[in-house]
């Protein structure tokens, strides 16, 4: 059974550090006077509704190895302290955004092509405020952040900065930057879902996020899907 102390003793084992995110800033010197790097991790990838979000989080070689205590992979926190996460986190990167897709985007173009769209709403907003991007630690194996491979597909959605990636699995759980934007989307995700499910209190969204839970599914049977379902999906409950 999953419990409270479960997840306390599993969140203080999968506590993250800096090594990797320092190699790559030393790796980055040759570049200039304190590169900047990226971490980012997204929310929202496998829900049936909402948003898919991007948080990304800066750093360089004047970052700090006191990232706040209870800093961890965002799903391994509860709610309250993901929430008392946010300022600190923000306090001790360089800056921080979160970007979301909209439910259009990713029934148009799939979810690949909406988590880039939302990175790209959030590198607007970082370089907005004057700051640029290095090189991305990238949570996960897959590096959704690079154009090339893709061909045609991306055509139509904006271009994110052509810059080094590296990929790291678990990266949310490893890395102290990633574990920060992961924490960012989690909070900003969440509170866009609690916003709609005032809108469309049926589907539970305030407790499953959007993603897949009993009553999400039984309000699916019952009252099909609503405009922010991701509809080009085959959704449970609902027949083809």
């Amino acid at each position: 059974m999953v419990t409270k102390e479960n997840i306390a003793r599993k969140s203080t084992r999968m506590k993250p550090d800096r090594l990797i995110e320092k190699e790559m800033l030393e790796q980055m010197s040759c570049l200039g006077e304190n590169p900047i790097l990226a971490g980012v991790d997204e929310v929202g990838r496998g829900s049936l509704a909402g948003p898919a979000s991007v948080g990304i989080a800066l750093i360089d070689s004047t970052t700090t190895d006191s990232f706040p205590d209870k800093l961890r992979d965002s799903k391994l926190l509860s709610p309250a302290v993901r929430q008392s996460l946010v300022e600190p986190t923000r306090e001790w990167v360089l800056a921080a955004a979160v970007g979301h897709s909209t439910v259009e985007e990713i029934n148009k173009w799939g979810i690949v092509a909406g988590l880039r769209a939302a990175a790209k709403r959030a590198v607007d907003e970082l370089y907005a405020q004057g700051f640029h991007i290095d090189a991305v630690l990238l949570d996960g194996s897959h590096d959704w952040w690079t154009s090339d491979g893709f061909g045609a597909l991306f055509d139509a959605v904006p271009q994110l900065p052509d810059v080094p990636v590296r990929t790291v699995v678990k990266g949310d759980a490893q890395c102290a930057v990633v574990a920060g934007a992961s924490v960012l989307a989690k909070v900003s995700r969440d509170s866009l879902m609690e916003s709609l499910a005032q809108e469309f209190p049926q589907y539970d969204w305030g407790s499953n996020k959007g993603y897949s839970s009993p009553k999400h599914v039984e309000a699916l049977k019952e009252f099909g899907a609503s405009i922010y379902h991701r509809t080009a999906w085959k959704l449970p409950g609902i027949s083809s």
